[in-house]
């Protein structure tokens, strides 16, 4: 018997919840995967119900497309969700094809309301197993309307060799605290260090367990989105400001650079992050709650990094949830957020230092349009072009306009979606 088939129905039930939460709202997988649903579930269980639910959120659209000529009419959303799970079991996990179906059908028989389709969905995967693993399409693994932004700003190719990472689990990016400590770092984890210095670990389990995190020596960070905050360059003794600074992984690098730092985010919660992440690393920093837009300390800084809140859809190699949760009038809210972000990072920049923007987003309303129009407003600062391969940027990434646009096919293996761009103050 496989490990997944003595794994029983609370694994798959808290998997359901999960799915579920995923796709009603944002951050609703976040908020599942540290809620109730977990309780009294054995690491192992909880394990398996997380993977269950990743490999159907990476497969999403190629199991709905799927479904659809299975079903005359649109079942109840558990009913869906139950058919979502059993089909993930069926080709991209290692669940034996009985127990992919007996699990859902034996999960319908559990409630009043989805007990009278037990038959449906045991027809429904039992002909789907017949029918054979759906053969790769990556158009199918996004949404329609995030592939049509992704072509017209991509082109066809290129939003097809976004679309197809999608489906890939991607392997555990770090960040040494001392750059000079990667390569045995990158040894000591059976890793290798990317362009840049990150290192990348094939890796899995818990984190804690792994050699040295306890004594501070590396966090967890993308090696995307390391990126931007090498642009800064900040310089031992000089003052630097982390806007939107949870959940850390910037504030770490510009402390470990030597600055003085003021990490800064309106989440008091997500801020306790930062602190305990600071503590384990053995470094510091001033730790303020506050709004970026709206902070009325005075001082001004050598570097501001503004990390600014965003779609996310360039996260979706570890959280393919944003895909399913974003919807397209986030983007236009979102970068009205961003320009006024933008504004107040100004004025927080000293004359002849350096302003990083950057967002996790694919979208260019998120990222060009943003430095466009704050270089069109902002005579005062100038971009400084980033040169190919500074700060680990894939080469593919640099602009002619001497940002970076990073795209998840840039490096082998994969990479955030990143956008990014320095500029300076002129004195």
């Amino acid at each position: 018997m496989s490990d997944a088939e003595e794994v029983g129905l609370p694994a798959r039930e808290a998997a359901a919840q999960f799915l579920e939460a995923a796709l009603a709202r944002r951050a609703g997988l976040d908020e599942a995967l540290s809620g109730s649903a977990t309780r009294g579930l054995s690491p192992r269980d909880r394990a398996f119900a997380r993977a269950l639910t990743m490999a159907t959120l990476r497969r999403l659209g190629a199991i709905d497309r799927a479904l659809e000529p299975k079903l005359q009419r649109a079942p109840p959303e558990r009913v869906k969700t139950l058919l979502r799970l059993g089909m993930a079991q069926l080709f991209w996990l290692d669940v034996p094809d009985h127990a992919a179906v007996s699990t859902m059908v034996a999960l319908a028989d559990r409630v009043q309301a989805t007990r009278k389709f037990k038959g449906l969905i045991n027809a429904v995967l039992r002909g789907l197993q017949r029918d054979g693993k759906p053969a790769d399409d990556p158009e199918a693994l996004a949404p329609a309307w995030l592939m049509a932004r992704w072509q017209t700003a991509f082109g066809a190719d290129g939003a097809r060799a976004i679309a197809a990472t999608i489906a890939l689990e991607p392997a555990t990016d770090l960040t040494a605290r001392d750059p000079a400590d990667a390569a045995a770092l990158a040894e000591l984890l059976e890793g290798e260090v990317l362009p840049g210095g990150s290192i990348r670990t094939a890796r899995r389990g818990d984190l804690a367990e792994w050699p040295a995190f306890a004594e501070g020596r590396w966090w967890v960070q993308d090696a995307g989105a390391a990126i931007p905050t090498r642009l800064l360059a900040v310089r031992p003794g000089e003052t630097a400001l982390d806007l939107c600074a949870a959940p850390g992984g910037k504030t770490l690098q510009l402390a470990a650079a030597g600055a003085s730092v003021v990490a800064l985010d309106r989440s008091a919660d997500r801020l306790k992050r930062v602190t305990e992440n600071l503590a384990r690393v053995q470094l510091s920093a001033e730790v303020v709650t506050a709004d970026a837009r709206s902070w009325p300390d005075k001082r001004t800084f050598d570097a501001v990094l503004l990390d600014a809140p965003c779609s996310a859809t360039g996260t979706f190699r570890r959280h393919p949830d944003v895909l399913w949760a974003a919807a397209p009038g986030d983007i236009a809210s979102l970068a009205e957020v961003q320009t006024r972000m933008l504004e107040s990072a100004a004025g927080r920049v000293k004359p002849g230092g350096r302003l990083v923007y950057c967002v996790c987003s694919l979208e260019p309303e998120e990222g060009e349009a943003q430095v466009r129009g704050f270089l069109a407003r902002h005579p005062e600062f100038t971009l400084a072009p980033v040169t190919p391969g500074e700060g680990g940027a894939p080469a593919a990434s640099v602009s002619p306009e001497g940002w970076l646009r990073i795209l998840p096919q840039h490096l082998d293996g994969g990479i955030d979606g990143f956008f990014a761009a320095r500029m300076v103050r002129k004195t």
